[in-house]
């Protein structure tokens, strides 16, 4: 991780295929193209490889949570839980509905607990959205059991676990909807990009309508659609497609390659008794895009991230004092900032951040290193890493 590492003639191809055609929007102009569709291709890969019946392509992995709550039916003063550890995009989604963010600490897996989930469900309760963070996922069993039991929604967010199985189907085939980024730090990268995932055909139609201002996509005249709701401009182009189209195709031979890498230091690192790897749920498999590991307080922890920076050991994570990916950071979120009013409903469903605390989870992230595996690291790079990180964490342990 990420894909653009080995960007190559297969990539290339497919943009200059759109660029000779000359069609960049992914809708309309149908003579002019010469029936190279590559958004629709794209799709069409992503159901092949996903094990999906519809894929939706959008224009983020952003969009793709938000068009996945729309085709739900999600909206105003509705709740949806999260975890506390995930990109700031999974509460801006939910938000930008007029929705309320419900955050839950995590576990040992590095994703949502069940048993916080749980205490958090209410009446106002729409949706369960686990973030597949770091490579590895939540323990959807436990989940899909929760939703049962009170008839909400299962919404995976796996935009940093593509690849990854769980009891044999992949990540995001599980869930009521599933959400995917392909943006440009992604294992499989469109430039930027998201997708929508179901097998729900009235959920895909409510994406595939609202992503484009509401048109029906009915017949070949695209002035002459009709648009039965409302919708949005999210719309991917046609060369981020082609480039996604081309990864795609590679996503195996990604995935295996982040296997042997991350083996190789995960097996260098086992043998120090004090550093604990995540849990993955029993039945899952990673896609193998970091290694993440659990150092036995946080001033060890902080200690050894800043021996990794000084001696060249780069992508290494320390997400405690991280303001992207982790809630005692998101000041914007808690204070509230925005550029425009926002709704009593949203403002009084967010006043518990005012008192909150998430001590579990600062247990579990002040302790987590999660290192980026890099499909570009030659055997010799990725010994020599394992070696240098064994070395200067039992270093720092014995100091």
């Amino acid at each position: 991780m990420p894909g653009f590492e080995l960007f190559g003639d297969a990539e290339r191809r497919q943009l200059n295929d759109v660029l000779d055609n000359g069609v960049l929007m992914r809708y309309g102009f149908d003579g002019m193209r010469k029936g190279h569709w590559k958004a629709k291709a794209l799709e069409a890969a992503l159901e092949t490889q996903l094990g999906v019946k519809h894929a939706q392509l959008v224009s983020s992995g952003t969009a793709a949570v938000t068009i996945a709550l729309a085709s739900a039916g999600i909206g105003a003063g509705d709740e949806v839980i999260i975890p506390n550890f995930t990109f700031v995009a999974s509460f801006e989604a939910i938000m930008m509905l007029g929705a309320i963010p419900i955050l839950v600490d995590i576990d040992d897996t590095l994703t949502m607990d069940p048993k916080a989930v749980e205490k958090a469900i209410n009446s106002k309760t729409k949706a369960i959205m686990p973030v597949h963070m770091c490579g590895s996922m939540a323990d959807l069993e436990s989940l899909q059991q929760l939703c049962k039991a009170h008839n909400i929604l299962l919404i995976e967010d796996s935009s940093q676990a593509t690849g990854a199985t769980y009891n044999g189907p992949t990540l995001d085939s599980i869930g009521d909807l599933g959400c995917l980024s392909l943006d440009f730090v992604k294992i499989i990268t469109a430039g930027e990009g998201g997708a929508i995932l179901t097998n729900n055909a009235s959920f895909y139609r409510h994406a595939d309508h609202y992503s484009d201002h509401g048109h029906d996509h009915v017949g070949n005249d695209r002035g002459a659609e009709t648009h039965p709701f409302l919708g949005y401009n999210f719309r991917i182009s046609e060369l981020h497609a082609a480039v996604g189209l081309a990864q795609i195709k590679r996503l195996e031979e990604f995935v295996a390659i982040q296997k042997k890498n991350y083996t190789i230091i995960r097996d260098a690192l086992s043998v120090i008794p004090e550093v604990q790897f995540r849990r993955v749920p029993k039945g899952g498999e990673e896609s193998y895009s970091f290694l993440s590991f659990f150092l036995p307080d946080l001033e060890t922890t902080r200690k050894v991230n800043a021996a990794f920076k000084e001696n060249g050991i780069d992508a290494c994570f320390h997400y405690y004092d991280n303001n992207w990916h982790y809630i005692r950071e998101w000041h914007h979120l808690k204070d509230l900032k925005t550029l425009y009013p926002l709704s009593k409903d949203v403002k009084d469903g967010l006043a518990y951040l005012q008192t909150k605390t998430f001590e579990q989870s600062d247990h579990y992230i002040g302790r987590n290193l999660s290192c980026l595996i890099k499909l570009s690291w030659t055997d010799e790079d990725v010994k020599t890493r394992a070696q240098n990180m064994a070395a200067l964490i039992t270093e720092v342990l014995n100091a």
